[in-house]
């Protein structure tokens, strides 16, 4: 496939030597002032390589170049001054402002190919290898989202009565953090780790997981360990990813006003992340059947986060709940539909 060169120069006479050298080589496109060639390969993800004249009108070639560099879509692209400018200051200046090479007029044929085919075959290279590593992280990525993924049902996999809970407070942690303006990329992380938020219970007796009735002080002081269990599994680590999902297991039954566990942190001290999972949390556990409860209806769940703003719950989060609430209950009843395939007990 051939490369595709930018020639740059506001003598069209120049742009016509140049394009002669490499025509039967290469794709050629030309600008004769700065910010069209700034216009041309910012819309054209296909530019080889520039070749760029240096005194023209307007913006200069140096100004070009420096440009280029600064943006992300063009900071590798090779940039060749060709230029008359033949002082020793002007090809220093060139190479400041992030240019590759340097050719002076009037150009030899030769030495104008074996550059610019140089130049071509590095960038392509470099392409070809950024192209590999974006793929084989994409890989680990998706693979690293699937064992997350695995682990959070770890949490639940021995209570048949929990159904899709994981899945469903991931689903609500997502719709809150929308609704708080929160940007994608938490988000994004905030659905997937919120789902591991029960990791910790693998580290808890079935007797105490699954009793049928009230749990006595010792078994409520071990269920309690949970989520320090569940922060030990997780591990600390750089990643940004696992260091959420490590703050989740720790935080989501820590209370606003200082009443939860297992630290007993109060009001922001309490991770935003926390926060969002401890209501996305409770909320599913007040609507769903288990071992040692019936579910609540909708309307007494709503007045309970209501009546909990300043005690469980942040209350900038409870206004936040109460507009979307009609949301979230749609995503619990579909789930119960899907699964159960009748009305999920409405």
């Amino acid at each position: 496939m051939k490369g595709t060169i930018l020639i740059v120069d506001d003598i069209p006479e120049n742009i016509h030597v140049l394009r002669e050298i490499l025509k039967d080589d290469y794709i050629i496109k030309a600008a004769t002032r700065g910010q069209k060639a700034l216009d041309i390969i910012w819309q054209d993800s296909e530019i080889d390589l520039v070749l760029l004249d240096i005194m023209m009108p307007e913006m200069n070639g140096y100004e070009v170049c420096r440009r280029l560099r600064k943006d992300v879509r063009t900071e590798f692209v090779p940039v060749i001054f060709v230029s008359a400018m033949g002082e020793v200051q002007d090809e220093i200046e060139g190479f400041m402002v992030g240019g590759n090479d340097y050719i002076t007029k009037p150009v030899q044929p030769l030495i104008v190919k074996a550059r610019v085919s140089n130049y071509i075959a590095l960038y392509r290279q470099r392409v070809h290898l950024e192209l590999i590593v974006a793929e084989r992280t994409q890989a680990l990525e998706q693979n690293r989202r699937e064992i997350l993924k695995r682990l959070s049902v770890a949490g639940e996999y021995r209570d048949s009565d929990t159904g899709n809970h994981v899945d469903r407070v991931g689903e609500y942690s997502e719709i809150l953090g929308q609704a708080l303006g929160m940007d994608e990329k938490f988000i994004d992380y905030l659905r997937l780790t919120a789902q591991m938020h029960d990791i910790g219970k693998i580290g808890i007796e079935d007797n105490i997981l699954l009793k049928n009735g009230k749990l006595s002080d010792a078994e409520r002081k071990r269920i309690n360990r949970h989520p320090q269990i569940g922060a030990d599994i997780i591990g600390e680590h750089d990643d940004a990813l696992l260091s959420m999902a490590r703050t989740i297991a720790l935080t989501h039954h820590e209370k606003w006003d200082g009443s939860g566990y297992p630290v007993g942190l109060k009001g922001e001290e309490i991770p935003l992340e926390g926060r969002i999972v401890c209501m996305a949390d409770i909320f599913d556990a007040l609507m769903s059947k288990r071992p040692y409860k019936e579910p609540w209806p909708i309307e007494e769940v709503i007045e309970y986060i209501r009546s909990e703003s300043g005690k469980t719950f942040d209350p900038k989060l409870v206004t936040v709940f109460m507009s979307n609430a009609a949301r979230l209950a749609e995503v619990f009843f579909k789930d119960q539909k899907d699964e159960h395939g009748e009305d999920g007990g409405r």
